[in-house]
């Protein structure tokens, strides 16, 4: 495979598609893929002798180990060459008088070393063919799902601002039946989008062999660092439902002609339908999209016997795959070294995970969702945490620790304890929640070796009342600790005021003297 390797939600569409027939020629025009990367990858398959069932269910990086372990990367010069000079020779070609041999004559001094005049006419011709091929839809049921977001924006109104909200609609159909489904979402980025795909793969109720949204490059999400790229999160979305992304081409909107016209049915069944009534949430909005929707799929269609909804019912819904009980979350991928603590730092939550002793200073891949932290290395799958947002915590599992580690998890917390209290009891309540705090049990007993060493430089009575104001303020930290005794802040604690009365004396004038001089100044 030539170049640099393709991402893997890549090389698995490649596969989704061999699965259910296509050609690789059909492969090549509609994943945008060299004829030569599809071929290599359906060789390889072919040469492991897997399946692929198999190869699908595993995850990107154990993919990438199967399929490209030990390969020299390499690139095809020769093709490269006369890739870039194809449109060139193809204009050429349509000029009086000019031949393919005379082409191949031109192109040869120019490149000794390149294709001989057979390879250069079969690629020439190739290359000829696909510009000018047309290709015919034929909509088989449960074939595809096309989608889009309209062109125009509906909108509802902030309650307590009054506000106008604009909002984006998204369109699908299934072109088969034209069974029609329509929702309004915030924006067009990532998040949104695919929760607007899902919410429709729901309301279908099953899954398509095809997705065929828009080019993909125009749907791209403002770049973030947290944020993945459009083509890999739906790369990974399709992979979970299993079916294949077949993006419409740039300026063919006939490649998804179906949900084209239904745009034009959404402002006509849904914006002037709706156009007199306000909302006041996006919900109350959907709602009554929903409501516009069902009314579409319900009625007959023009030179039509049936409705959307009774086509789709009798020839679709029954063809359809199942929807995962699992449900989809976006995937995020990052690449971290493991610390000498045996830590990840996940830099978006700040938060710390654990990995096996041995990988420690390795290069390890982080793949990680809204609930789960996967961490791999060289393809296998070495941690797996719940994924926690608390920063500047630790999220470790007892195995993955080295020995001398371990024996602090089990030995020492009772020991530290014993210290304490042979100090001061309000010591050893500080300890006691210290060991509380989820943080590892290394950085726990350096910071407890800090707080008896200076204890024992200090007397019981500043010690106790260090302790009292960290009970109070919730601090356990040795910083905190040793600012208030070298700043002697204990000395700022005083005495609650005395709540004896006054003792009685004649020198009191009483109520009656201040509501007579009230009266008076009346």
């Amino acid at each position: 495979m030539s170049g640099k390797t393709k991402r893997m939600g890549q090389i698995k569409q490649i596969l989704q598609l061999h699965q259910q027939g296509y050609g690789k020629k059909t492969i090549v025009k509609s994943l945008g893929i060299s004829r030569k990367t599809v071929r290599a990858v359906l060789n390889k398959v072919e040469a492991g002798g897997w399946l692929l069932e198999e190869l699908l269910s595993l995850g990107d990086p154990a993919l990438e180990s199967r399929l490209y372990a030990g390969n020299a990367a390499f690139t095809e010069e020769k093709f490269n060459q006369l890739k870039d000079r194809l449109d060139y020779y193809a204009a050429e070609l349509e000029r009086p008088h000019v031949t393919k041999r005379l082409l191949w004559e031109e192109y040869r001094q120019q490149f000794p070393d390149g294709y001989s005049h057979s390879q250069f006419q079969h690629h020439l011709l190739q290359h000829v063919r696909t510009k000018n091929t047309t290709m015919v839809l034929e909509h088989k049921p449960a074939d595809k799902l096309m989608i889009d977001f309209a062109g125009k924006t509906t909108s509802y109104v902030d309650p307590q601002t009054g506000e106008i909200i604009t909002c984006q609609l998204f369109v699908a159909c299934l072109p088969y039946s034209s069974y029609f489904f329509a929702m309004a979402v915030p924006t067009q980025k990532l998040e949104d989008f695919i929760h607007a795909l899902v919410s429709c793969i729901a309301f279908v109720g099953g899954v398509t062999s095809l997705l065929v949204p828009d080019n993909m490059k125009t749907a791209i999400a403002k770049a973030s660092r947290y944020e993945p790229e459009l083509n890999q999160a739906l790369e990974d979305l399709a992979n979970h439902y299993g079916f294949a992304v077949m993006p419409a081409r740039v300026a063919h909107p006939q490649d998804k002609g179906a949900v084209e016209g239904h745009v034009k049915i959404a402002y006509a069944q849904i914006y002037a339908r709706l156009r007199n009534r306000q909302f006041f949430s996006i919900a109350d909005l959907n709602a009554a999209i929903k409501e516009c929707v069902l009314k579409v799929n319900q009625t007959r269609m023009q030179n039509k016997p049936y409705s959307r909804e009774e086509k789709f019912l009798a020839d679709e819904r029954p063809l359809l795959k199942s929807v995962p009980s699992e449900l989809f979350q976006i995937k995020h991928y990052r690449e971290y070294t493991v610390a000498k603590n045996c830590h990840i730092l996940l830099m978006e939550d700040k938060h710390h995970y654990s990995v096996p002793h041995t990988y420690r200073g390795k290069k390890v891949k982080v793949i990680y969702t809204r609930s789960l932290v996967e961490i791999y290395y060289q393809g296998q799958r070495i941690a797996c945490h719940q994924r926690d947002r608390a920063p500047g915590r630790y999220t470790y599992i007892k195995e993955h620790l080295a020995s001398q580690q371990q024996q602090y998890l089990n030995l020492s917390y009772q020991y530290y304890l014993d210290q304490a209290v042979s100090i001061s009891d309000k010591l050893k309540s500080v300890f006691a929640q210290r060991f509380e705090q989820d943080i590892p049990p290394e950085i726990l007993y350096k910071s407890c070796n800090g707080w008896l060493a200076l204890c024992k430089k200090t007397d019981k009575a500043t010690v106790d009342k260090a302790c009292q104001i960290a009970l109070e303020v919730g601090n356990y930290s040795y910083k905190f600790f040793e600012n208030l005794i070298k700043n002697k802040m204990t000395n700022l604690i005083t005495e609650k005021p005395s709540t004896v009365p006054l003792p009685r004396h004649a020198n009191v004038r009483g109520k009656d003297y201040y509501q007579q001089q009230l009266n008076i100044n009346l």
